[in-house]
């Protein structure tokens, strides 16, 4: 069984930063390739950013690239969301989820196991 809880979410003014960790429950948590992504109120889930399962490879939304850095640390089963120069519309509730299934990374049909989500708000 997968479990994956994330924190780290809260209100933070335009221009500040948050760091989400995301803490995982698996078996052989270094197998899986990672995706963080965010729902806003009556929006669809939107693609963050993805890493491979050495998190050599990181893949970023064009609307977050520059700002946020996806990191893992297999060790101790935790993927990290670092977030710069927030923006108001980065206010979402953010996931991380694991990656199971072959399809594009960017596509959150692509993973099979969630997390409950933080809410991040971020104040213009």
């Amino acid at each position: 069984q997968v479990q994956l809880v994330e924190s780290g979410g809260g209100l933070v003014q335009a221009g500040g930063s948050l760091r989400l960790p995301c803490a995982a429950s698996v078996r052989s948590f270094n197998m899986y390739r990672m995706g963080w992504f965010r729902q806003a109120p009556g929006k669809e889930h939107e693609f963050v950013a993805a890493i491979s399962w050495s998190g050599t490879s990181t893949y970023y939304a064009d609307s977050v690239k520059g700002r946020f850095t996806f990191s893992r640390d297999n060790a101790q089963n935790m993927v990290y969301l670092q977030m710069n120069s927030l923006k108001p519309k980065d206010t979402a509730v953010y996931y991380c989820a694991v990656r199971t299934r072959s399809g594009a990374y960017y596509n959150p049909r692509s993973y099979d196991y969630w997390g409950q989500g933080t809410q991040v708000t971020v104040s213009s």
